[in-house]
């Protein structure tokens, strides 16, 4: 078989024996066209019968052939061999070759050059170098390439071919099988062209795309986070995602919600902070999930999320100017109309007293109307209080919770205690309104859906974090899944979220639903500590 030429071989001087090694064992391609045209040119001039130099290797070799000739033309590949020093009649080709290129076995080497003349014009200077340096160094020939079959296709061949030398270092036969890859090719281009596809849609689309292993390192980070953190994707690539990015005391939560993905697969929705190449935070709303392999164990993480800093300082902004607005109006209903409906309810009691010393019968119409009164004032400290239900001083958030847990009690006529065992001081206004608020619906959710019978509200604090518990014994939460949580969940979520806490709500042990509402103490103390 003719690898080995272009259409000139036959007209230079045969390389001469002795001269292999002053040929560079790593050629160019001039001087590898050079050695191939030479060698082509051994094979072409010598049609007559084989040279003497070693009888019984060339038998041994001959008997070889025979015996796996049938053998080799069974492979689904072309195989072939070819002696240097011999006439094309020496060389085969199995007859897979009809069925790759179109050619029959005789078409194919009754041209020595048809090899070399069909392979892809873009492959020939590469096929050219590797196969003289095969030549030189005598190493395997281990490549991909085309070929162009009769009938104009383009046929993908992995080729590996190897030479054989005499004893005396000349080159005495080459043989290999070439397999035809074209659809592991075709399938190898489509892949990566919906890889192309994956990765276009990665870097165009606006929100932030991470992928991760299942031990938490960067695989894949899109241009969005490349945009958002300052880092490119050769930064952080291999890197721990929490070892990078997140803040100190969000690295366990970060990994408790790795293995809850590994061991149920299931979505995890959540919001952490991105740490920037600028040292700046970023507050980002991530839903992460598991992509699991083929034996349904976890391959990768996929984490998407979005940006929502400044959402999250516009909707705080509104937040503090509607509790500011809302205090207001609570000052105003307290000091202002309640202290004018008291001075009317004093003034009509005092002339309620002088028609009844008078012994006047409108004394008594009078006395209707000192009772309205009273009763508007109550409703109008109700209303004040509604609105402005912590009183502004350290101890108004205990002040609250105890003052609600007996309204519970009063109202409902079912158990609600308050316990707080050390003093928590909470200097921060809103950060105590926000803990007011996730307690009062917790009980009421507890109250309306759980129908419980004894509710427990906690209040502590431990290594620079408070927690606010709300424990019952009523029927429970069945799915605490985010798409399946009603409004009140969310507005305590996201109360939690402004105060720089998080919320957990879980089942109870045996049953009922525990709410736990873990914030930062920064702006609070406890009384012990403080003495």
């Amino acid at each position: 078989m003719a690898l080995l030429a272009q259409t000139e071989w036959g007209d230079r001087p045969t390389q001469r024996e002795g001269e292999w090694n002053n040929v560079p064992m790593s050629p160019d391609l001039g001087e590898a066209e050079a050695l191939l045209l030479e060698l082509a040119g051994v094979f072409a001039s010598n049609n007559s019968a084989p040279a003497t130099s070693d009888p019984s290797a060339e038998a041994h070799a001959s008997n070889l052939e025979a015996r796996y000739r049938a053998l080799l033309e069974q492979i689904p590949a072309v195989v072939f061999m070819a002696y240097l020093d011999r006439g094309v009649s020496e060389a085969y080709v199995s007859p897979e070759i009809e069925a790759a290129l179109g050619y029959s076995r005789e078409d194919w080497l009754e041209d020595p050059v048809r090899w070399y003349a069909r392979i892809h014009p873009d492959d020939k200077q590469r096929w050219s170098i590797e196969a003289a340096s095969m030549f030189l160094s005598g190493k395997p020939l281990r490549s991909s390439y085309r070929v162009m079959a009769r009938d104009g296709r383009v046929v993908w061949f992995h080729c590996d071919a190897r030479m054989v030398r005499r004893p005396d270092g000349s080159p005495w036969f080459i043989h290999g099988v070439a397999f035809d890859i074209s659809d592991l090719k075709g399938t190898e281009q489509a892949l990566q062209q919906e890889r192309n596809v994956v990765s276009a849609i990665l870097d165009t689309v606006g929100a932030l795309v991470t992928v991760l292993d299942p031990n938490g390192r960067i695989v894949r980070f899109n241009r969005a986070c490349e945009l958002t953190t300052g880092f490119t994707l050769e930064d952080v690539r291999g890197r721990y995602i929490w070892d990078h990015f997140l803040k100190s005391e969000e690295v366990e939560r970060a990994r408790s919600i790795l293995s809850q993905l590994s061991g149920d697969l299931l979505p995890q929705d959540f919001q952490s902070h991105w740490i920037t190449r600028h040292n700046t935070h970023r507050l980002i709303a991530w839903s992460c999930s598991m992509l699991p392999g083929n034996d349904g164990t976890p391959n990768y993480i996929i984490a998407t999320g979005i940006d929502i800093t400044e959402r999250e300082q516009l909707e705080r902004a509104l937040l503090q100017i509607s509790a500011r607005e809302q205090r207001r109006i609570g000052q105003d209903l307290h000091d202002g109309l309640g202290q004018h409906l008291t001075g009317i309810a004093f003034m009509a009691k005092v002339h309620e007293a002088k028609l009844a010393e008078k012994q006047i019968v409108d004394a008594a119409d009078a006395a209707k109307i000192v009772k309205l009164v009273n009763e508007a004032i109550h409703k109008t400290r109700e209303l004040a209080r509604g609105l402005l239900p912590v009183v502004s001083d350290a101890q108004g958030l205990m002040s609250a919770l105890q003052l609600w847990a007996g309204e519970v009690e009063d109202l409902f006529g079912i158990s609600c205690r308050f316990e707080c065992e050390t003093a928590v001081l909470i200097h921060d206004d809103a950060m105590a309104t926000h803990l007011y608020h996730i307690a009062q619906e917790a009980v009421n959710n507890a109250i309306k859906h759980g129908h419980a019978c004894n509710i427990l509200i906690r209040l502590s604090a431990e290594n620079g974090w408070g927690t606010l518990l709300i424990n019952d014994d009523g029927a429970g939460i069945q799915d605490n899944r985010s798409s399946n949580r009603g409004m009140g969940l969310h507005i305590m979520s996201y109360r939690a979220g402004m105060i720089g806490g998080r919320l957990d709500v879980r089942p109870g042990v045996p049953h009922g639903t525990c709410v736990t509402c873990l914030f930062p103490m920064a702006d609070a103390c406890l009384e012990g500590k403080n003495e």
